[in-house]
């Protein structure tokens, strides 16, 4: 698996890719607003916090590799620049981070998404392992619990225990380990929704405009002046080799097709919520 990751990150020129920036800043800014992630703050424990959006994500703005580049370039700063800062800041190794997936606007839609999720996760899975050392679900519509209980049985068994469903938005159980300033912006109110634009100004961690998007994207185009005298900067993707899904992400995938057909084609809806269970089941 290492080898095969090194071979990955020199055919694809992975080292390079934070001298990449995605331009103009408009598609950069459309990427940002379809493809919703930020980081709202740390744990208690120093852990990185990642807010993901995936019930507003579209990926409609651009093209699959613009959505795989920003993806891996968030991965490539977390492990080169925020994971090396938060154990110098906590004076201990930091390794992992933790992330809040807002399921705030799941449907049905969410099928034409599957095979660009399937390459990230896939992406993931194989490069960059035992990264995230929590995914807390938040905001959980019915027919994510009816997912979930078709998909939970497929995932290995370390990534079951990873998993832990919150009631709600989360609030009360994410204020065990952060504090109120490093939660998401979906999870400080009584209500749901991931505040997909600028109801939530400053503290929307998705936005562009947001301090760690402003960062990101500055050190990706100061790395790109760095290296202006070696490779000029130039518009358009930047092109990885995009991996096949292993053997669980492809059942997973075809799991979750036939599911959401289900609900498609209005076979899937319980004729009462009454009694559904979300936490843990």
């Amino acid at each position: 698996m290492l080898v095969d990751c090194l071979k990955w990150r020199a055919e694809s020129g992975i080292d390079y890719i934070l001298s990449k920036p995605i331009l103009p800043s408009d598609l950069y800014r459309a990427v940002r607003d379809s493809q919703l992630i930020g980081l709202s703050g740390y744990s208690k424990e120093g852990l990185p916090v990642f807010a993901i959006g995936v019930g507003l994500s579209t990926f409609d703005k651009a093209s699959v590799n613009y959505y795989v580049q920003s993806h891996i370039q968030i991965n490539e700063y977390r492990d080169r620049v925020i994971l090396p800062s938060a154990s110098k800041r906590y004076g201990r190794p930091i390794t992992t981070c933790l992330k809040i997936l807002d399921m705030t606007g799941l449907r049905f839609s969410a099928l034409s998404q599957i095979k660009l999720l399937t390459i990230i996760s896939t992406v993931d899975d194989l490069n960059y392992p035992e990264k995230t050392n929590t995914y807390y679900i938040v905001n959980a519509p019915y027919i994510f619990s009816a997912c979930w209980k078709v998909v939970k049985p497929l995932l290995q068994e370390r990534t079951r225990k990873k998993v832990q469903v919150l009631p709600g938005c989360g609030r009360d159980d994410l204020l065990k380990i952060m504090d109120y300033s490093s939660l998401p912006h979906f999870c400080k109110g009584e209500g749901s929704g991931s505040g997909r634009h600028s109801s939530y100004g400053p503290e929307n961690c998705y936005s562009l405009d947001h301090p760690f998007h402003q960062q990101l994207y500055n050190y990706i185009k100061e790395q790109a002046r760095a290296r202006e005298p070696v490779q000029p900067v130039k518009q358009g993707s930047f092109h990885v080799a995009l991996p096949e899904a292993a053997e669980e992400g492809s059942e997973i995938a075809k799991t979750l097709e036939s599911e959401l057909q289900k609900f498609e084609n209005g076979s899937g809806m319980p004729d009462s919520l009454d009694g559904l269970k979300i936490n843990g089941e």
